[in-house]
């Protein structure tokens, strides 16, 4: 395929990777076209003049105009960017086009020989640092990163969970946070809940980094920022630490539900919300809902587990039995066959000893919340 390129008019993709490589030289084409056939996520764009004639079976696309009119289909279809062209007319190109490094793709820069390979932008969110990397050894090239934080081997604040998939509560204070960090200033960590290898480094963490045991205790300590992990709503006491602090959201809640047939997706959600308010619990760390097998395809349930973003996990009636539950119902086994499900499936789930509620009926629905212990 062979895309026009034209002042004002749009170009319209056939995206299969996800990622896109661009090259505008004989040398960038050859090096493109032998990291696209090891790279299997990625779509290639180069120059028609330096057609080899194999394009369309190997999912190629070439390109006639200037190369500064494709990108902006790029910027909006791609995670990440690999250009084969000079660094300084990457950064003229790119510039019209970025927003925020919240929705910026990862570009990626290699110079003509292949011998280094530069993350330019979104090194962090955009995941342009670990492209790099990868990129840097498909081709033997050496990696340019130059983000503080991985330089220095600290924390990277926007990324702290991420591949845990924690959350922020806000990004408002991820850039002076992140600057506490990497002046090595005094960093308070707290961490209630999550997972607890979060350390990515064989060094120790650094000695201005100190992890305290409760956010009381790493008030009193007095530091210059903080980074919090918890899935409890802060009290206004607690709240000072975030003066200069993250709160992060550690996927830890899990939800057991059960509910009437033909329940509605506004009511299953209004209970959710209403039980993780009275536990003091914030809704950005729950990780599933689940419930029995007979309610796999229940609208509402499937709804709301759409909507958040969360799993939903089913089982069958035999493997909720097996669970030892504190209120067994012989009305619920007569209908489902099991003696119970929002329990049994949350303690199933989250492999807790006890739970945050037991089990509590509100109209059509029965909630049961658990938190999983790592």
């Amino acid at each position: 395929m062979t895309l026009v390129l034209e002042e004002g008019k749009n170009v319209s993709l056939e995206q299969k990777g996800t990622y896109a490589i661009v090259a505008i030289t004989k040398h960038g084409v050859e090096l493109a076209r032998n990291l696209h056939a090891k790279f299997h996520q990625t779509d290639l764009f180069y120059m028609s003049k330096f057609e080899r004639g194999d394009e369309d079976r190997r999912n190629i696309s070439l390109f006639e105009g200037n190369v500064r009119l494709l990108l902006p289909s790029l910027f909006q279809s791609y995670k990440g960017i690999i250009m084969i062209i000079s660094l300084g007319a990457v950064v003229r190109m790119i510039a019209p086009l970025l927003k925020d490094k919240k929705s910026d793709p990862g570009v990626v820069v290699i110079d003509d020989k292949g011998k280094y390979a530069i993350s330019v932008l979104s090194g962090h969110l955009g995941g342009a640092n670990e492209l790099t990397k990868e990129v840097a050894d498909l081709l033997g090239a050496s990696p340019v990163i130059t983000t503080a934080s991985d330089v220095q081997k600290t924390i990277p604040v926007d990324l702290f969970g991420s591949k845990f998939g924690w959350v922020w509560e806000s990004a408002e204070k991820l850039t002076p946070v992140s600057a506490s960090v990497v002046n090595e200033e005094h960093v308070a960590i707290i961490q209630e809940s999550g997972e607890k290898e979060w350390w990515n480094y064989d060094s120790p963490l650094p000695e201005t980094i100190k992890v305290y045991q409760s956010i009381e205790e790493a008030i009193h300590a007095k530091p210059n920022a903080a980074l919090v992990v918890t899935h409890r709503n802060l009290n206004m006491n607690e709240e000072a630490i975030l003066h200069n602090g993250v709160l992060y959201r550690p996927k830890v809640i899990v939800l057991g539900i059960g509910c009437n047939r033909g329940t509605s997706m506004e009511e299953i959600d209004q209970v959710i919300h209403e039980t993780l308010n009275e536990l003091h619990f914030s809704i950005k760390s729950v990780k599933a809902i689940c419930s029995i097998d007979l309610k796999k395809d229940e609208e509402g349930l499937i709804a709301v587990a759409l909507k958040n973003n969360w799993e939903f996990k089913c089982y069958s009636a035999e493997e909720l039995n097996r669970v030892q539950i504190a209120q067994p119902s012989e009305t619920v086994f007569k209908f489902t066959g099991a003696y119970g499900v929002s329990e049994p499936a949350a303690r199933l789930y989250s492999g807790a000893e006890s739970l945050s509620i037991c089990k509590k009926k509100s109209g059509n629905v029965t909630i049961s919340v658990a938190l999983i212990s790592l």
